[in-house]
């Protein structure tokens, strides 16, 4: 049977990232907030464990989640080949609403769906979900709602949608503010040679481009590069990296909101076509 905790209560907050802890243990999910929407998490590492997840949510495994990690030092165990760009942007929006898509480490034990040896990763800026996420480690989560249904903005919202498919309720009150609607995480591909944004969400591409200039936004194409001095015409290379055709339905993944984003993709191809927000 479902328990929602009220986490805006000290003791109820204890007593719930208990229970929530030991769910995860048990692969069971749990529902809790985050900076942008509610998620739906579940061990990142259980392959049973995600398929509830995704069973919950009425999803399959061509939408996998994103993961969310409890610290940016995390990133290293997790994804390979992370570029000098992609490290600006965590060190300048984790804890944030900011997904980065990265070359997952091939050596990990998870299944997390049809990612093409990719995983998103996020670090939520809520003190819920740090606190959780630092007693669990990395967590698939994915926004808390019915695929094609609104994302949640409390726990209450959430369990009016997964009931009794969800072990614990985290409620936190409205994210991020009452009368406002959820915002998903702004993904952003950096799993080739030029990041780019494959859903605009909580942080601008002007906020980006502070920080890395390049990178392009959702549906820009790369400017060809001019040919080398005295290369005859047509035998320079041009640099016309594919771009991701980013449809996410799904978040917010997301990240990611929690609009479902997609967590896989390989560069130069969509990033996932329906899908929602994540969280």
């Amino acid at each position: 049977m479902s328990t929602t905790y009220n986490c805006t209560s000290d003791d109820q907050r204890a007593l719930g990232l208990e229970h929530a802890q030991r769910a995860i243990s048990e692969q069971k999910c749990v529902v809790f907030p985050t900076d942008t929407v509610y998620g739906i998490a579940a061990d990142a590492f259980s392959p049973q464990a995600v398929t509830m997840l995704l069973v919950s949510k009425g999803r399959g495994r061509s939408m996998p989640p994103p993961v969310l990690i409890p610290r940016i030092n995390a990133l290293d165990g997790l994804a390979t080949d992370v570029s000098a760009d992609a490290r600006k942007l965590a060190e300048a929006f984790w804890p944030g609403g900011l997904t980065l898509i990265l070359h997952a480490q091939p050596s990990l034990d998870w299944d997390l769906g049809d990612t093409k040896g990719t995983v998103a990763l996020r670090m939520p800026a809520d003190e819920v979900a740090q606190e959780l996420l630092t007693l669990t480690g990395p967590l698939a989560v994915s926004s808390a709602n019915r695929t094609g249904h609104a994302a949640a903005q409390t726990a209450a919202e959430a369990r009016e949608q997964l009931a009794e498919s969800v072990e614990v309720y985290l409620e936190g009150g409205f994210r991020p503010l009452e009368g406002t609607e959820g915002v998903p995480s702004t993904i952003v591909d950096a799993t080739g040679p030029l990041l780019r944004v494959v859903r605009n969400g909580a942080v601008t591409l002007q906020q980006l481009r502070e920080h890395v200039p390049g990178v392009l936004g959702l549906g820009e194409i790369p400017m060809a590069q001019e040919p080398a001095d005295e290369a005859p015409v047509g035998d320079s290379e041009v640099d016309e990296a594919p771009l991701a055709e980013a449809t996410l339905a799904e978040g917010p993944l997301a990240e990611a909101t929690l609009n479902e984003g997609p967590t896989g993709a390989t560069a130069g191809e969509p990033t996932g076509p329906k899908q929602e927000p994540n969280a």
